[in-house]
């Protein structure tokens, strides 16, 4: 059981468990939303002293705040305990590309457990560029989050299972933007900081 929970999963066993939530979800009349629970956290924090926004009823997202600790308990279960010996797959074709672009495919378990690049985020290879472009990469993320009514996880996962039209619009940009960024704005970045 446990190397079966170790192992990798096939696509349609994932897709099936989300459709699952996102039925039951549907059911008890909820929206499924990673982060609208920062606006949440916010006003737990006192944040509606400041702003109008935090100004909410926080209890009625108390379900939402124990989903992402669910999430945050099952990912820390899934990198440590049931962590996969295996490095991460990756396609050849990615690896190529990323070779090109100096990033390293990871080649032993203990690299792909990280599942981002050691060359971005290894705190012997940063230096102050790239931590300046990773803070400016969080606030334009968090900005268009806010800006954009949701995350990806909110309109790709839920926006769409409820068929709102504004969704499929920001699913539509948030392809095309990472499109864009991984042709033509990242290449550019990492020649900066290499």
């Amino acid at each position: 059981m446990l190397s079966l929970l170790k192992g990798s999963w096939h696509w349609s066993v994932s897709g099936l468990l989300i459709a699952g939530v996102m039925f039951a979800l549907l059911y008890a009349g909820k929206q499924f939303g990673v982060s609208s629970n920062l606006r949440t956290m916010c006003t737990l924090a006192g944040a509606g002293k400041h702003s109008d926004f935090f100004r909410f009823d926080w209890k009625a997202q108390r379900w939402n705040l124990l989903f992402i600790a669910g999430a945050v308990i099952g990912g820390f279960i899934a990198s440590t305990i049931l962590a996969n010996p295996e490095p991460v797959a990756i396609s050849t074709a990615t690896e190529t590309y990323l070779s090109s672009l100096g990033i390293d495919a990871p080649s032993t378990g203990a690299q792909g457990t990280g599942y981002v690049p050691h060359e971005l985020f290894s705190l012997a290879e940063i230096n102050w560029l790239t931590l300046v472009l990773l803070v400016l990469g969080g606030f334009l993320i968090g900005f268009g989050t806010r800006w954009a009514g949701g995350c990806t996880s909110g309109h790709a996962i839920s926006g769409l299972s409820n068929l709102q039209v504004p969704s499929l619009i920001a699913v539509v940009g948030f392809f095309a933007g990472g499109l864009l960024m991984t042709w033509l704005i990242l290449p550019q970045l990492l020649n900066l900081v290499a």
